[in-house]
């Protein structure tokens, strides 16, 4: 299940393995992505944390990671073509896999409903 931040970050846990992105609401209130960084293989970082940062024509905006543990992945296929990040791929554009150290950080955020309600 996905489950959403109030900062638009989105989380899929499978296993231990939590593969985070931002929502296409997010996507579409930045505009044009100019900029992307993502975060280092390797790097343990705990919820919260300011892991990476999108650039628009708009505004700059730090991306939080969502749980804490381990980044294991990240999408560097992304940097290749910032067009590709639209609010219709957001889902697919992932940022980056953390290997989630407890399970229970995502107790607090938002199921889908739940998410599309407060962006309403």
């Amino acid at each position: 299940m996905i489950k959403y931040s109030e900062d638009h970050e989105w989380i899929d846990l499978n296993d231990d393995t939590g593969t985070v992105g931002i929502s296409p609401h997010a996507i579409e209130q930045l505009g044009d992505i100019v900029f992307v960084e993502l975060p280092d293989v390797g790097i343990n970082v705990d919820k919260g944390d300011a892991v990476a940062v999108f650039e628009s024509v708009k505004a700059a905006s730090d991306i939080y990671s969502p749980a804490s543990g381990e980044i294991i992945e990240v999408n560097t296929a992304l940097l290749d073509d910032l067009t590709a990040i639209t609010p219709e791929a957001a889902m697919d554009c992932w940022l980056f896999k953390v290997k989630v150290s407890d399970a229970s950080d995502l107790d607090d955020m938002m199921d889908d409903a739940a998410y599309k309600a407060m962006i309403a």
